[in-house]
């Protein structure tokens, strides 16, 4: 059966949604999915699934989950391998990275249309750049040493769909933990 990996949108971020990722799990297999596990607490799940739909399975879990926890939360779907090739890319040379900068991966439901692509780009400064490939975003955040904080709020302003965000590293974790069960 093929293993998938749901990211959960605002899961213990900010203190919008906390949720415990036991009870995230327990909702999960509620739904009738398997092999269900957790990467850190920040609304990743991995599960397998019988469904080869992705589309059709981040419908099911937000149902789920509006049932079991009472409010809307956008799960991110997608499988082990499509997740590996995420993780293996490679969007900005790697003179481009400096010792404090961060590569995110802002995951999509859906192909981002031109004109939000366009939208995007008006966003690039020199302390943050961007890489759309599919249903992803790559985002190189070029940071001082003080690690300065950094807002998503532009991309809610010019995405023309939900997103949620992770870090390259958790990505290639996920991918390493899981990969021999691709």
């Amino acid at each position: 059966m093929p293993r998938y990996v749901a990211f959960l949108r605002a899961i213990n971020v900010g203190g919008a949604h906390t949720v415990k990722m036991t009870t995230l799990c327990r909702a999960f297999e509620a739904m009738g999915f398997s092999a269900v596990a957790s990467y850190i607490a920040s609304g990743n799940i991995i599960f397998t699934s019988a469904t080869r739909n992705t589309r059709a399975l981040e419908d099911r879990i937000e149902e789920g989950l509006m049932e079991a926890l009472g409010h809307d939360i956008t799960p991110f779907v997608r499988t082990l391998p499509e997740l590996a090739r995420i993780a293996a890319f490679q969007p900005f040379a790697p003179q481009k990275f400096g010792a404090a900068d961060q590569l995110g991966v802002i995951f999509l439901t859906a192909s981002l249309q031109p004109q939000a692509i366009r939208a995007l780009m008006t966003l690039q400064m020199p302390t943050d750049e961007f890489r759309v490939v599919g249903r992803e975003i790559y985002w190189l955040r070029h940071r001082g040493p003080g690690g300065e904080v950094y807002s998503t709020a532009p991309f809610d302003k010019v995405l023309d769909q939900p997103f949620t965000i992770r870090s390259a590293n958790t990505v290639t974790k996920i991918v390493e933990k899981y990969k021999r069960h691709a």
